[in-house]
């Protein structure tokens, strides 16, 4: 089995070595290989020039690189990078450092065991290491999962996770439209109408940074998530 893990980015010259390091020297189950597919959002700092270098100094492992000629959001980001991908299943790694690739292997136990075609890695559940940082998120987060779930029928404790990984056929198989953060309940809305599609959800990590740090979500996005979670779920 290979996995696809997707790297969107845009302006993350001072994480993404970090991040891909993180990512070669993950130690996946024997089982399965991986291939990293990095998709540059055109970025207006230093990040190509990092990644191409990072590339060139690790010959051995599977690397694709994809350049955005205009800056087009994290969701057009990863519609190419689910288009490039090669992998039997897929998982979306942000090229910051607030997930660690170490826990795919969590993630990968229900798909190994024969359990599960999605599985979603939750922020709020599980005993796992999680930075304190901003109580309105928190309640952001949460209320839009909730909403979420009221339209899905589904019982999520984190939809606008990072960690999701899929089957590739099923993801290759859906048609997305959103460009920026509203991937998040857009394949959640989808995913949740597959018949018989098996969705699992375990406990990660959180590593949050802030607005300083680099963080970009914003307001505006919430609302926007918002309209995507009842167009997609009533309307698509």
């Amino acid at each position: 089995m290979k996995l696809s893990i997707i790297v969107p980015a845009y302006n993350e010259g001072k994480t993404i070595e970090k991040i891909l390091t993180k990512l070669v020297d993950v130690q996946l189950p024997v089982a399965v290989s991986k291939e990293i597919i990095i998709v540059n959002d055109c970025s207006k700092d230093n990040t190509e020039t990092v990644v191409q270098n990072f590339i060139r100094a690790h010959p051995s492992s599977e690397m694709q690189y994809v350049a955005h000629t205009v800056n087009k959001g994290k969701g057009a980001a990863l519609h190419t990078g689910i288009q490039a991908a090669t992998g039997d299943y897929l998982i979306v790694q942000d090229a910051d450092l607030e997930y660690d690739p170490d826990e795919f292997n969590i993630l990968l136990k229900p798909v190994l065991d024969g359990f599960a075609d999605v599985v979603y890695g939750s922020r709020f559940m599980g005993g796992n290491a999680h930075r304190i940082l901003f109580f309105w998120h928190t309640i952001g987060n949460k209320f839009l999962t909730f909403l979420s779930n009221m339209f899905t029928n589904l019982n999520l404790t984190d939809m606008e996770t990072c960690y999701k990984l899929f089957r590739a056929d099923v993801i290759k198989g859906i048609s997305l439209n959103e460009k920026r953060f509203g991937f998040e309940p857009e394949v959640t809305a989808k995913i949740s109408k597959i018949p018989g599609i098996r969705i699992y959800e375990v406990g990660i990590s959180y590593y949050g940074r802030t607005y300083e740090e680099g963080k970009k979500i914003n307001w505006k996005d919430g609302f926007r998530a918002i309209y995507c979670i009842v167009k997609y779920n009533l309307f698509s």
